[in-house]
């Protein structure tokens, strides 16, 4: 069952790998919205302040959620209109037919409806005998190729002009060419019967309002205002979640939603409805109807669970999909089930269940990046952790994830036995041999290891005596200590340089990150508790806690505080440092240009890093000593995901590099002598996909 699932996703992955224009136009299509929004944002009084506001705004309505649900659908009913419960998809879809059989609906003009979608309606509506017409142009275009929606704002963006062209000329036996311009012309003629004539129209809700019982409607297009004011009846279906307490909480989200799925200021089209005009009453007709379907399918169950209840804080804006990484590459179909990209594995397992969500859930490399571009700062990546964590009681993980959960016992080992272990890493055989037993790509090249680890090293220089008060505890990870001890030691150098004194705290394991992003929490909690342990002491006494490895800094900053919820790794997170931003803040005088005057660096900036200093410190402490230093990056994940892109084949290299690809080439682009990030897995990745040289800042001050 595990092998097959894998064969199903790693198919899909070969699939989107082999067609290149389409990737490369989801590609653009993506980073013009991770674009278009950082402009958008940059532009608002507010900046990315909003982001706050929105969770606040949300926790708040999410936790008074039964109450504020009773209270919209009183105010509902007050106005006129009729509200229905739905405990599920199919009790919802039960309820929308029996208002069809009770009007002698023929047919049925739908907006676009996220939630329509989770509960597949048109299907037993058609089955019925009922004409269901799409009328977003995404949402009718992937209607008549009977496709699932590929993003959750842009359901057809896969589809090119040509395609699209193509389409509305079987649908309507015209000569269409493949103009954007042209073809909305042809569609708006389509479509306008369709609105004319429809007997019930459909839609979802961005928002429902518990102080007003108003509906709040978004749309680029308007189809949503010609679908609920034409026909005498409306049926809206929306999540229970969507519904917050004020009119001014409703605008946080209006104001939040177009800012982070397109970089817009505001929808083109925003309704606010709240009842119905008796217009078109007498001669023969009946009074129009409102019907609010509120539909739960799962959400009560999420907002009791302690992990997946943050997903209910979602507004359905697709910024996660704009960012994720894997998904600019394979897109919707391969990542997802109905919801599709990084939300869409937690809110597929609470709604659809975990089977379909584990389904697609190793897509996810752990970046962490959807949290960072959430207007709501939803933890996405831990609780699609949490996916594959459940998932695994069923289906374990596979021997490449759990020889990647080993890393530091076979760092140790290959330290242990170099340089003999370095020779076979580099023996083709040999590299065979690895990957068909454990997984690990033979055309990966790994860093050699160290015979004389970092800690041996660190105990054998000579005491420091020159201390100023300044006191820190190296928290030193895998890389530092069997790669590349000397990066260790330089950075005890410059700490001792700037008056610290430096310890290294014994029995300090790897960070173990990889846990988190392969799903095994109970070993991610017990490595938390343990380096916790190792350093609390330390903290207790006034060490700061530093590290040169962002992935490490991370963990001991953000990670195991959300692990373990404890005053001990809250005091860990206050008081851990990346190395460049605790340098810079014991900077007293400006430094010599010297060592690196002349040179030319291209920037990368790993993911983990983003949520703490973003690489700002490391480059201002490259331009104090000299050199020039740009910035290169994509916007999303250099693709290597931690250890990820190590990983053989389609669902790992393959994949890994058809996300690089684009950052690859902007490398090449920008004329540099080399590459500088302080991550050592995105070194791997970035020598391997560049073929250029790639530091450390620290390793600069020994070459």
């Amino acid at each position: 069952m595990a092998e097959e699932r894998y064969d199903r996703l790693k198919a899909g992955i070969t699939e989107a790998l082999a067609e290149k224009p389409k990737r490369d136009a989801l590609y653009t299509a993506m980073k013009r919205g991770r674009d278009s929004r950082r402009a958008a944002v940059a532009a608002r009084p507010d900046g990315d302040a909003f982001r706050k506001d929105v969770r606040a705004t949300k926790l708040q309505c999410i936790e008074k959620l039964p109450e504020l649900v009773e209270r919209f659908a009183g105010k509902v009913r007050e106005r006129g209109g009729t509200v229905y419960m739905a405990k599920d998809g199919a009790a919802a879809i039960e309820y929308i037919l029996d208002v069809c059989r009770r009007k002698n609906a023929k047919s049925v003009a739908k907006s676009k409806s996220l939630t329509s979608e989770e509960i597949q309606v048109n299907e037993p509506l058609e089955h019925n005998g009922i004409n269901v017409i799409e009328t977003d142009l995404g949402e009718l275009i992937i209607q008549k190729v009977h496709e699932k929606p590929y993003h959750l704002v842009f359901p057809a963006v896969h589809k090119t002009a040509v395609q699209v062209a193509e389409i509305f000329k079987k649908e309507t036996g015209q000569e269409i060419p493949p103009d954007a311009g042209e073809i909305m012309k042809v569609v708006r003629k389509y479509l306008r019967p369709i609105f004319l004539n429809a007997d019930i129209g459909m839609t979802g809700a961005n928002v429902g309002i518990a102080e007003t019982g108003a509906i709040v409607i978004e749309t680029n297009e308007g189809n949503a205002r010609l679908v609920s004011s034409i026909p005498d009846v409306h049926i809206c279906i929306m999540g229970m979640e969507k519904v917050v307490d004020t009119v001014e909480d409703a605008l946080k989200m209006v104001m939040a939603h177009p800012v982070s799925a397109v970089g817009q200021m505001l929808t083109t089209y925003v309704t606010f409805m709240a009842g119905r005009s008796q217009l078109g009453d007498g001669e023969g007709r009946g009074p129009r109807e409102t019907h609010i379907i509120i539909l739960d399918n799962g959400r009560s169950e999420m907002r009791d669970d302690p992990v997946f209840a943050d997903a209910l804080n979602c507004i359905r804006c697709g910024a996660c999909m704009n960012m994720c990484p894997t998904y600019g590459v394979v897109g919707g179909h391969t990542f997802g089930y109905i919801y599709p990209g990084p939300i869409g594995i937690p809110w597929t397992a609470a709604v659809h269940g975990l089977e379909k969500a584990g389904d697609f859930a190793p897509l996810c490399i752990s970046c962490g990046l959807c949290k960072e571009i959430c207007p709501a700062e939803i933890d996405i990546p831990m609780m699609i952790a949490e996916v594959k964590d459940r998932d695994s009681q069923k289906h374990p993980a596979p021997i490449v994830n759990k020889t990647l959960m080993m890393a530091e016992n076979f760092a140790g080992l290959g330290s242990a036995t170099a340089p003999l272990s370095n020779w076979m890493l580099n023996n083709s055989l040999f590299r065979i041999l690895l990957e068909k037993t454990s997984g690990i790509d033979r055309r990966r090249k790994l860093p050699p290891f160290a015979r004389r680890t970092f800690t041996k090293r660190f105990r054998e220089l000579p005491p420091d005596t020159s201390s100023k008060g300044r006191k820190v505890a190296y928290f030193v990870d895998i890389y530092a200590n069997y790669n590349a001890p000397e990066l260790g030691i330089a950075a005890v150098q410059r700490l001792r340089e700037k008056g610290c004194e430096v310890v290294v705290p014994p029995n300090q394991k790897s960070s173990g990150y990889p846990f988190i992003g392969y799903g095994d929490l109970k070993r991610a909690r017990e490595t938390a508790e343990h380096n916790v342990k190792a350093l609390i002491d330390f903290a207790r006494r006034g060490y700061d806690i530093v590290a040169t490895e962002p992935t490490a800094a991370y963990c001991l900053k953000l990670a195991y505080h959300k692990l373990l919820h404890s005053d001990d790794s809250r005091i860990i997170s206050e008081r851990t440092h990346e190395i460049f931003e605790y340098l810079q803040l014991l900077e007293t005088e400006s430094p010599s240009p010297a060592p690196l005057k002349g040179k030319r660096f291209g920037f990368h900036v790993s993911c983990h890093q983003r949520p703490m200093s973003s690489g700002l410190a490391a480059m201002e402490w490259l331009r104090a000593r000299g050199a020039e230093v740009e910035l290169v990056e994509t916007g999303t994940c250099c693709g290597m995901g931690g250890t990820f892109g190590l990983k053989a084949g389609a669902l790992g290299y393959d994949l890994s590099q058809a996300v690089g690809d684009p950052l690859f080439r902007k490398f090449a682009e920008a004329n540099v002598d080399a590459i500088v990030t302080e991550s050592s897995v995105c070194t791997i990745h970035l020598k391997g996909g560049t073929g250029m040289k790639v530091y450390h800042p620290l390793e600069l001050l020994f070459q």
